[in-house]
């Protein structure tokens, strides 16, 4: 069972637009905080990312996704083939509330083959800043952090370019998720990385089998600076949107 909200209402907070999500947030995800959305291969991170700008999106708040890895094009191709009541995606995008851009210079950087350093990473960070100031956005999906990690020869230079560009972002007023892979779908099998004591808030979505059937479970782990469910929420992808079963 959910408990009730013990915020005392000081913190401002962006609503995910996800009627269950939020009752897990106790509202939503505090403005210009920075929150990890981790989970293994299928748990819908991109999809539930998407839907979260999408929702916003549609109350008039400008709403950019910056990937490192698909192209913006197989990422709308795929929010349109499972939510098929999203109808409104073309129109939103047409309007300049929803953006999906690909972070181009990571992809040079790779291919050229850069020794990774906090300079290149600069560039990104330069590209990203262009492209909230052009969308004027509000609310940011970079995803995912994962692929960004492999531009860094030691665990010292990730965290500290991951930091400046976090705090890039709070500067600019910007409320963002990061996407992130886990390297198991499993909560008994979860060890907690660095990724997790480098941001405001950590979003997990698990992968469970139970009886021959694959299940799908969320929990936050944590939003600092304000109160949270704790329970395990089961969820569903469904054409409407992602569901969460919770508990008021």
């Amino acid at each position: 069972m959910v408990a009730k909200a013990k915020d005392s209402g000081v913190v401002k907070k962006i609503s995910t637009g996800i009627e269950g999500m939020d009752k897990l947030l106790y509202g939503g995800i505090p403005e210009r905080e920075q929150v990890l959305l981790a989970g293994g291969p299928g748990a819908g991170k991109t999809l539930l990312s998407f839907e979260i700008l999408y929702r916003n999106a549609k109350k008039g708040i400008p709403s950019t996704m910056v990937s490192f890895e698909e192209e913006p094009e197989d990422i709308i191709r795929n929010a349109k083939a499972v939510f098929e009541e999203f109808t409104d995606i073309d129109d939103l995008i047409a309007s300049g509330k929803l953006a999906v851009e690909k972070a181009e210079s990571y992809e040079r950087i790779y291919q050229k083959g850069d020794d990774t350093s906090n300079y290149s990473f600069g560039h990104i960070v330069s590209e990203i800043e262009d492209m909230l100031t052009k969308n004027n956005a509000k609310l940011i999906v970079i995803d995912s952090i994962s692929i960004v990690k492999l531009l860094f020869p030691d665990v010292f230079s990730y965290r500290r370019s991951m930091m400046s560009l976090t705090q890039n972002l709070r500067r600019l007023g910007v409320t963002a998720l990061f996407t992130f892979e886990l390297q198991t779908s499993s909560r008994q099998d979860l060890k907690f990385t660095r990724e997790f004591f480098m941001f405001d808030g950590v979003i997990i979505l698990y992968q469970a089998e139970q009886d021959d059937k694959r299940s799908l479970v969320a929990e936050v782990v944590k939003t600092r600076g304000t109160n949270h469910s704790w329970i395990l929420s089961p969820y569903e992808i469904t054409p409407e949107g992602f569901k969460f079963m919770t508990v008021a």
